[in-house]
């Protein structure tokens, strides 16, 4: 199966990935299903400070 290029992601998502180095590592080291749950969790954000928690989450390995 095809992986979402980087431009398919949610700016936001990428933004907030960047500025939080743990949460990238995570993201990176997924399975694809895992990751694919992640997108999606992140395309439903509406607002940059439930964007930054779903990424804290994300980085302590809550999600």
């Amino acid at each position: 199966m095809q992986e979402k290029s980087v431009n398919e992601l949610p700016v936001g998502f990428m933004l907030s990935l960047a500025m939080n180095e743990k949460a990238m590592k995570r993201f990176v080291d997924m399975d694809e299903s895992q990751r694919k749950a992640v997108e999606e969790e992140s395309s439903r954000v509406k607002s940059k400070a439930e964007m930054e928690r779903l990424v804290d989450r994300l980085a302590k390995e809550e999600l």
